[in-house]
């Protein structure tokens, strides 16, 4: 059975960090397109960051940009999302996607879904 999970939420104050990780199981998720995203007003899910299958291409949400950092290590078969200066209104689950097209997909049409894990910020 494939599964995404997803780890590393939690509660934080604002300007701090974590470091979401993504450990996909049930299938090497080696040479997948994977994404984060969360739920976002009048969406069912808005993109946060996404990265090809070698790491060399990647996409932020302009929001995001010079604040996250989404990584992978093929290796561990692991994506992370390394998130610092958190605000309030980044409060969201965080979902983890994967999918078998190798290239930067910025939509939300991605193949498996993780659960979910939540990040609080509180001011």
């Amino acid at each position: 059975q494939v599964q995404l999970v997803e780890s590393g939420g939690g509660l934080v104050q604002a300007e701090g960090s974590l470091r979401l990780s993504c450990a996909p199981s049930g299938r090497t998720y080696s040479t997948d397109a994977m994404g984060w995203f969360r739920p976002a007003p009048g969406k069912e899910r808005e993109i946060v960051a996404a990265i090809n299958w070698t790491g060399g291409s990647t996409y932020y949400a302009d929001s995001m940009k010079g604040r996250f950092t989404i990584s992978r290590d093929n290796a561990k078969n692991t994506v992370y999302l390394q998130m610092n200066s958190l605000k309030p209104e980044d409060t969201a689950v965080y979902y983890c996607a994967a999918d078998s097209r190798s290239g930067l997909r910025i939509g939300n049409d991605y193949d498996y879904w993780g659960q979910g894990t939540q990040v609080t910020v509180s001011s």
